[in-house]
């Protein structure tokens, strides 16, 4: 659970509460939760409930209070020394004196576990993520009460996942796209080398730019940069600039920042810009012939390579056209199925893409709006498999991934026992399992969907 909320009265010693800015997790508290076979006496007042997420306001009475008060302080007067005492003899109302901030602590947290794990019992709640604790009222002399703000799981009842009609989309090989594909490969064995002349489009240069500071006006020094003239890198102004220069000559003149710049700040004003042009380098890609075919690969001809190329490109077509024949059956079954999805899983979704894609926290605000979207998508499409995994008893087994295991294997000509252990070390099991119940999920979607075959181009 997480504590939320404003101090109490005496709040100096509760380590529960927080503010409402700060949240604090109490590792496995859940786990920490003491059995007990005496029910509580507590209030529950639903507060909010709308699709998966509850408020609770749950109240233990003073009387509750005052029992575990006097359990704790018995409890430490039993195990505290004080100067002049044997251990266990001090007086109680001096141990209650002494240490009453740090019984009222525990009397704090004893009572907030054991209150959420009656809330769970009683409300049969089964949660999707770690609750939080809000508004923590503890004072002297009256109840504790205090707010629990939870998700609940989804309880997914599919009441239609058959009889859908999507269409499969396989785009075509064409000449034009094996052609591309190839200048692709032939653009990356491409050489840069510098040369002694004005620069034009795709040539790539060393430059020293710099435009007036805001406050003095004057030119500072420049930063460097190095550019692709005609990829974007630089407004049309700047090179338009750069490509009237030879190697190490210098130009100053107003540019005008186009109306589009993602800075609105920066939008249709201008400035002075000074470019001083160091170096060019002019890129020369290799002929596309027998020997290049050999560079790349094991090919022995330019005509091998084309096959290949024409191959794999229509085995990705393959993969893709499949792709978006799952996903229009995950879409029809969202559709047909409405459903919340808790939050918390959305966001720890939004998380991973961010540690994938290297975002600073930061700029957290503006990736989750832009991926908000994806993330829920993906959240909807897990548990839609989930559930007909679940419902159809078509979750991979234990013999599934040995299966698949043994598969991974033959094909790298090793041991499957050693391979089995790799896997396993590496933490990739898992990903077996989840990948052979996908595919188990969607063999069965497609026998009872009927799939069309469509064109594209």
């Amino acid at each position: 659970m997480t504590a939320h909320g404003p101090a109490s009265a005496r709040g100096r010693a509760l380590a529960l509460e927080q503010s409402p800015r700060r949240s604090v997790q109490a590792g496995g508290a859940v786990a920490k939760l003491r059995a007990s076979s005496i029910r509580m006496d507590i209030q529950i007042t639903t507060k909010k409930s709308e699709g998966v997420e509850r408020l609770l306001e749950v109240s233990v009475p003073l009387a509750t209070v005052a029992a575990e008060e006097e359990k704790t302080a018995r409890r430490y007067a039993s195990q505290v020394r004080l100067p002049g005492f044997r251990p266990g003899k001090a007086p109680a109302a001096m141990v209650r004196k002494r240490f009453k901030d740090a019984i009222r602590q525990q009397v704090l947290e004893t009572l907030v576990q054991e209150a959420f794990k009656e809330v769970m019992e009683r409300e049969q709640l089964d949660v999707a993520a770690q609750p939080h604790v809000h508004d923590v009222k503890f004072d002297e002399g009256q109840p504790l009460t205090f707010e629990l703000h939870l998700e609940v799981r989804p309880k997914l009842e599919l009441a239609r996942t058959e009889g859908f009609r999507v269409t499969r989309v396989e785009q075509p090989v064409t000449d034009e796209s094996v052609a591309e594909q190839i200048e692709t490969i032939r653009d990356q064995k491409a050489t840069w080398a510098p040369v002694e002349e004005k620069p034009h489009e795709g040539d790539m240069v060393k430059v020293l730019l710099a435009t007036p500071d805001a406050a003095g006006g004057e030119m500072p020094e420049g930063s460097p940069y190095n550019l692709v003239l005609g990829s974007g890198q630089a407004i049309p102004g700047v090179e338009e600039l750069i490509m009237e220069l030879a190697p190490g000559e210098t130009k100053e003149r107003v540019v005008k920042w186009p109306e589009d710049f993602p800075d609105e700040s920066q939008r249709g004003a201008t400035k002075n810009v000074r470019v001083t042009l160091q170096e060019v380098k002019r890129k020369t890609s290799p002929a596309l012939d027998d020997a290049f075919a050999r560079e790349v690969g094991d090919f022995d001809s330019i005509d091998a390579l084309t096959a290949a190329v024409r191959t794999d490109l229509g085995e990705h077509a393959k993969r893709d056209a499949d792709a978006l024949v799952r996903q229009q059956l995950v879409d029809a079954i969202v559709e047909a199925n409405p459903f919340d999805v808790p939050p918390s899983w959305v966001n720890r979704l939004i998380d991973g893409y961010m540690q994938a894609y290297k975002i600073p926290e930061e700029q957290r605000q503006p990736f989750a709006a832009e991926f908000v979207t994806v993330a829920e998508r993906q959240v909807r499409r897990d548990m839609i498999i989930d559930a007909l995994a679940e419902q159809h008893e078509l979750a991979a087994t234990e013999k599934d991934v040995d299966d698949r295991v043994a598969q991974v294997a033959e094909q790298r000509g090793a041991d499957p026992g050693q391979v089995y252990a790799s896997l396993q070390k590496a933490g990739r099991l898992q990903e077996i399992e989840r990948s052979i119940t996908e595919e188990k999920v969607f063999e069965w979607l497609l026998a009872h969907n009927e799939i069309t075959s469509g064109t594209n181009g």
